[in-house]
């Protein structure tokens, strides 16, 4: 089997309120997007790594990044695109350069708190359902608003989940999805379509069901300066 991350570091991070790209601020003295990069690293579940960033950081993330922290895994580095999905097809296709995988690891540099429990549950689902996402279930109760920001429903809290990366499908459905949509790309504004995470791309255009798998409540997204004392402080645990 062979099972490939793709590692997406190429946002500009607004709302951190930072002259530093997220990716690249500091955790406990190391840039935050290292800890993604050492959890594939030491899996044993993830053979390769495309590192998808801005084309002005990819000498940046060699050197002092990848080269500084001894990571042998990254394969490549790729030019993000406009929209995150732009990325992720870019980091397909140097998988498709590299003669293709049989599964495929999608996550966000901007979580750097996932751990080797995470990698092989998300593995072993993924080989039963080939379509599987890290996500943790609701704690709060969830609200379905309209344009207005008046209720429209309250599903039921016990249905609602959470939803993270690392999402993780057989190359060949994510490949499949992914063509269609590039195929579909320039309706997709005039549709009122925002493509948000690769579960939707998959539901949307192949139809394939994407089975929910336990993530963790540590594993945050940083996007506020708020987050980063959160991510600290489970990082030095």
């Amino acid at each position: 089997m062979k099972n490939v991350a793709i590692l997406l570091a190429a946002g500009s991070g607004s709302r951190m309120r930072s002259e530093v790209k997220k990716q690249f601020i500091c955790i406990n003295n190391r840039p935050l997007m290292s800890y993604s990069l050492e959890a594939f690293e030491r899996s044993e579940v993830i053979d390769s790594v495309i590192l998808v960033t801005s084309k002005e950081d990819i000498d940046y993330c060699r050197e002092e990044i990848v080269k500084a922290y001894g990571f042998t895994k990254v394969k490549d580095y790729v030019p993000g695109g406009r929209e995150r999905y732009n990325s992720v097809m870019a980091g397909l296709d140097a998988i498709e350069s590299m003669g293709g995988a049989d599964y495929v690891f999608i996550h966000d540099a901007a979580r750097p708190c996932i751990d080797e429990e995470m990698l092989v549950r998300l593995y072993n689902e993924v080989r039963v359902s080939e379509a599987c996402v890290a996500a943790v279930k609701s704690k709060d109760t969830v609200k379905i608003a309209n344009n207005s920001d008046y209720v429209v429903s309250t599903p039921n809290r016990n249905l609602t989940w959470i939803v993270q990366t690392p999402q993780v499908f057989s190359y060949a459905l994510i490949k499949e999805a992914y063509s269609v949509l590039k195929e579909e790309e320039c309706g997709l504004a005039c549709q009122g379509i925002v493509v948000t995470d690769d579960a939707m791309v998959v539901e949307t255009w192949t139809g394939h069901r994407v089975k929910l798998t336990q993530g963790s409540y540590k594993n945050i997204k940083v996007t506020t300066p708020e987050d980063l004392l959160y991510a600290e402080a489970n990082l030095l645990k």
